[in-house]
């Protein structure tokens, strides 16, 4: 049992504490909060005192979205594994089976905090493939898998049309890249219809050929994960909820770069929104109207929002100064350090197991020297699934 005492325990979860001790056994936490008795009775049983003094303990840090281990670090074409650009419906693809897990950045995320990441494939398709939920520390990617898979990406507006126009293929507009995604939801659609029709009368209903791409869309269509939506302006952000109401689908807005223009639209809606990455530049026209007041605006206005690295837009262990620079412009300090532990893991439906401190959960533990967004606070302890991965 690893214990960890005399902390200023922020667990994300309701309850914080100024003096307070969490214990982890295995790889759950066991225990939290700041009965001197029951400290007394855990310090006797644990195997590893840690005394955290002067210093803060929250939940590891969760990344909504990102695409560590696609783009392999300093590597170049042989590490880039995140865009299948020879065909723009690819919902068959899977995040697990392109993620390097050696790949550097792995071990940079946990050195600044970052437990958890949820990554896939890039925006260069209409339907990109299946995003995965991870830790950042394992041996294999199967070591490493929270849950996968834990979303459906969709690209809308710049992305599929640039690199379609290129080929001179469709969709070369809007137009076709919401007709590609419409025809191939119906084709799902139709596929489980006559999935049903066999199940239930077999002697009438020939089973369809396997299809790999529509069984990936089943998924979708039975809300067993959402569509995790690339849309940075307000019209593809639209588009984007147009068509997950036409087809009943669960749905996250991925960037929203537009969204703090139409918040009165997503709040009506009551979409969770992924909003980010906004330390880059406006490199591409669709960024325009780009601003790193958004998360406190569209945190304001009442949705429940996430913050994201994009890594490598972003790199991922910049998470932490993301949401301290949303904090600068104007959000809220609590709703910020939401924004990339507990919203972060409701929004993408891993809060079962991480984004707060609380008995039952894993044991992702951050200890750091500091407030978490105070720019010189430093990690000192990392701790994932009850292992300390980094230590001083």
């Amino acid at each position: 049992m690893i214990l960890i005492k005399n902390a200023k325990l922020l667990t994300m979860a309701g309850v914080d504490y100024k003096n307070g001790y969490i214990a982890a056994d295995g790889e759950k936490i066991t225990a939290l909060g700041d009965d001197a008795a029951e400290l007394a009775r855990l310090e006797a049983a644990s195997s590893e005192v840690i005394d955290a003094k002067g210093c803060y303990v929250l939940p590891g840090f969760v990344d909504a979205h990102c695409h560590i281990g696609m783009w392999e670090d300093a590597v170049g074409f042989e590490g880039d594994d995140g865009n299948e650009m020879t065909d723009p419906i690819t919902p068959h693809l899977r995040a697990i089976d392109a993620i390097y897990h050696a790949d550097r950045a792995f071990a940079e995320a946990r050195e600044n905090g970052v437990t958890t990441v949820v990554t896939g494939p890039g925006s260069a398709n209409v339907i990109g493939g299946q995003f995965a939920a991870l830790k950042t520390f394992g041996r294999r990617v199967e070591d490493m898998v929270i849950r996968e898979p834990i979303a459906m990406k969709a690209a809308f507006g710049e992305n599929p049309k640039t690199v379609y126009h290129e080929k001179r293929q469709t969709p070369m507009t809007r137009m076709a890249t919401a007709a590609l995604l419409r025809e191939n939801l119906m084709k799902a659609a139709e596929y489980k219809k006559m999935l049903d029709d066999h199940q239930r009368d077999s002697e009438n209903y020939d089973k369809p050929d396997y299809d790999m791409k529509m069984e990936a869309l089943l998924k979708l269509l039975n809300r067993e994960i959402p569509l995790k939506a690339h849309a940075h302006r307000a019209d593809d952000i639209l588009t984007a909820l147009r068509i997950a109401k036409e087809f009943g689908l669960r749905i996250t807005i991925e960037h929203c770069t537009e969204g703090h223009l139409i918040t009165d639209i997503l709040r009506e809606e009551n979409v969770s929104v992924i909003t980010g990455p906004f330390l880059n530049d406006r490199s591409k026209i669709e960024l325009r109207n780009q601003s790193i007041k958004a998360p406190g605006i569209l945190s304001k206005a009442g949705l429940k929002i996430a913050i994201m690295t994009d890594h490598p837009c972003t790199p991922v262990q910049y998470l932490p100064l993301c949401a301290a620079v949303a904090v600068r412009e104007g959000m809220d300090e609590t709703e910020a350090l939401r924004a990339i532990t507990i919203n972060a893991a409701e929004i993408t439906g891993i809060d079962d197991r991480v984004g707060s401190l609380a008995v039952g959960k894993d044991a992702d533990i951050i200890i750091m020297d500091g407030h978490p967004l105070e720019l010189r606070s430093k990690i000192l302890y990392t701790i994932i699934n009850g292992q300390v991965v980094v230590g001083v």
